[in-house]
């Protein structure tokens, strides 16, 4: 059973800066490749960034390249989204988890709201 735990939401100007992180516990003798993904209020879940097993491959959405940088420390059991020159509508709650096919690893957590304010 792996837990997910995500941290770092809150209020931000737009403009500012907020680091996001996703603490990973219980069986975690596999190290599965993470995830970001996003909800806003009446919109679907949606892929923000991603990040292979050992760090050395990672993606990201074109709506957030150039200002997200998605890092792990796989010693932490920690996944970590940098969000830079945020905008109004990066608002959302932000969720981690471990993509598999069409599915997902583990059960999601609570999430982390982020609101952006213009």
């Amino acid at each position: 059973q792996v837990t997910l735990v995500e941290s770092g939401g809150g209020l931000v100007q737009a403009g500012g800066s907020l680091r996001l992180s996703c603490a990973i516990s219980g069986r975690t003798d596999y190290v599965a490749a993470m995830a970001w993904f996003r909800q806003s209020a009446g919109k679907e879940r949606e892929f923000v960034s991603g990040i292979s097993y050992n760090g050395g491959y990672t993606d990201v959405a074109d709506s957030v390249k150039g200002r997200f940088t998605i890092a792990r420390n796989n010693a932490k059991n920690t996944v970590y989204l940098q969000m830079n020159s945020l905008k109004p509508e990066d608002t959302a709650v932000y969720y981690c988890n471990a993509p598999f096919g069409d599915e997902f690893r583990y059960s999601w957590g609570q999430g982390t709201q982020v609101t952006v304010s213009s």
